[in-house]
């Protein structure tokens, strides 16, 4: 019997203390309120600013389809070796349906020496859905001296 009465005591104290908790950071129910309209630039989130310089050269480029989109695949030559974080940085696309991507990457913290071109050499790729490709006219790849296209 005191078995029963304590957990019954027990189980009243929890219930009653539900309606102060209920308000209470501890509720993972109320850690999230519902949605509002806001700005977009009301939370001051700062435009990304890119800080990798263009690769010098863009060497080669190619589009390789696959089931679900396709490949874009460019080789471009750094001017010193020790360059890293290579990425296909993509812009909008514009009205005529230009797809143009930065080819960008990071300088190496301390000079480094030249060496021969294949040493230089970097490749990245990015993926295109087809969803995206549908108002896809022309991919092009920029590097600081060149750039390189592939047309529909």
């Amino acid at each position: 019997m005191r078995l029963s009465l304590t957990l019954a005591l027990t189980a009243v104290m929890v219930l009653t203390s539900c309606g102060a908790i209920r308000e209470s950071r501890l509720n993972p129910l109320s850690w999230f309120g519902g949605s509002r309209e806001a700005q977009a630039d009301e939370f001051g989130v700062p435009v990304k600013v890119e800080a990798r310089p263009l690769v010098a050269q863009v060497l080669s480029m190619s589009i390789e389809p696959t089931p679900y989109g396709a490949i874009v695949r460019a080789t471009g030559l750094s001017p010193t070796q020790g360059f890293h974080d290579a990425e296909l940085v993509a812009r909008p696309v514009d009205e005529n349906g230009v797809l143009v991507y930065d080819f960008r990457l990071m300088p190496p913290p301390e000079p480094r020496p030249a060496g021969a071109q294949r040493t230089r050499e970097v490749t990245v790729a990015a993926h295109l859905s087809k969803i995206r490709l549908e108002g896809i006219r022309e991919i092009v790849v920029q590097g600081a001296e060149n750039a390189r296209a592939s047309r529909r």
